[in-house]
């Protein structure tokens, strides 16, 4: 077995992507090395995982099935003699039953929890335009009136966003299930500072030696104000007849927002937020979070909301927002082309149209989906 799992669990946009990028490209090294192992052929393997564990095993829910990608993935750690490291946004929101069901999984080996957090001016927008990269039709009004409703009862965005950054309520489910001594929180340290900065403060929790890794990685890449309205209108043309959910994350959210409106962040407003409430919410977490006495790697003031400098989508306008629409049908376009066999034209553009129908489902096969599924609670 294991000598000791850490398990990051998120929170969503906390520089989780950061991480498990970095942990994927030294997934070797670290293994030789380090003998520290990070699970799975590919990262997707412990999305699968967590996805399987959330929606099976637990209390009103089938069993989980012993050759499922949950005890797949249990066993390559369980049959692991150093330590490893799971790294899923996604088990962050979990209830004490599922907290409880991860530690059966993990028999005699030490389990130790890293929550990374963010602050909340900046995740307010991050969350939004995350939404509208997974088919959300929320406005950026709308979405700004329902997180601060706080209404965790009622389904939508609001109860959405506060399951992933309701970090106090987080927290304490997580500490008192695992124990305090086996719970660390890592504040994400603010903008302008180095960028190894965080995987510093991570790798002195998972006991990495964060310095022999290398830090080459692609960033997760975001979009523009202007392009996030752009996805949003398209998601709300698609909401009559909406696509599968592996065809979206292919065509939609990789494609055309991630590949194509990914390009034009630097030439984009970004989205600001400055608002006396969002400060005042802000402030309130962060004394909850003391009041739990948590051990912090960081400073619990780097959560203190501070001005994000940006716009507000009601200063977007319409050739904004075509000007990005424009250039990303333009991009994806091309990218398709590249994907075409050269050479052939006129009588081969029904062999080429059925090869290219089929290519789309092998590839839509292939994708990997990151939307959370359904709360076991």
């Amino acid at each position: 077995m294991a000598r000791r799992l850490v398990l990051h669990i998120g929170a969503m946009k906390s520089g989780t992507s950061f991480v498990q990028n970095v942990l994927s490209e030294n997934k070797q090294h670290l293994a030789d090395q380090q003998q520290v192992l990070f699970p799975g052929t590919r990262w997707r393997a412990q999305v699968s995982a967590v996805q399987d564990l959330i929606e099976r095993g637990g209390p009103r829910q089938e069993a989980i099935s012993p050759s499922g990608p949950w005890h797949r993935l249990a066993a390559e750690v369980n049959d692991w003699d150093g330590d490893a490291v799971i790294s899923m946004e996604f088990l962050g929101p979990r209830s004490v039953a599922k907290i409880e069901q991860i530690q059966a999984s993990f028999p005699g080996t030490e389990l130790h929890v890293v929550l990374t957090a963010r602050d909340l001016a900046r995740s307010i927008p991050a969350m939004w335009q995350e939404s509208v990269q997974n088919a959300g039709t929320t406005t950026w009004p709308d979405f700004l009136t329902a997180v601060r409703a706080e209404n965790r009862k009622q389904p939508g965005p609001g109860k959405w966003f506060w399951n992933h950054q309701g970090l106090a309520p987080m927290a304490r489910r997580w500490a008192n299930t695992v124990g305090s001594q086996n719970f660390t929180l890592v504040t994400v340290p603010p903008k302008g500072a180095p960028s190894s900065l965080l995987w510093d403060r991570f790798t002195s929790v998972a006991g990495i030696d964060g310095a022999a890794c290398s830090l080459d990685v692609l960033a997760n890449p975001s979009i523009g104000a202007a392009s996030a309205m752009v996805m949003r209108d398209l998601n709300a043309a698609l909401a009559d007849d909406p696509l599968s959910k592996r065809a979206y994350h292919t065509y939609v959210k990789h494609a055309l927002a991630k590949r194509s409106l990914a390009d034009r962040q630097r030439a984009e407003p970004v989205l600001g937020l400055d608002e006396r409430w969002v400060r005042k919410r802000g402030a309130e977490e962060v004394d909850r979070l003391r009041e739990l006495g948590l051990t912090v790697v960081g400073d619990l003031d780097e959560l203190l909301p501070q001005p994000v400098s940006g716009v507000h989508t009601d200063d977007i306008g319409t050739d904004e927002q075509l000007t990005a629409a424009i250039a990303a049908l333009t991009a994806a376009v091309r990218h398709w082309a590249s994907l075409e066999p050269e050479g052939r034209q006129g009588a081969g553009r029904k062999r080429r149209g059925g090869a290219a129908k089929g290519a789309g489902k092998k590839g839509a096969a292939r994708a990997a989906t990151e939307s959370e599924p359904e709360d076991d609670e």
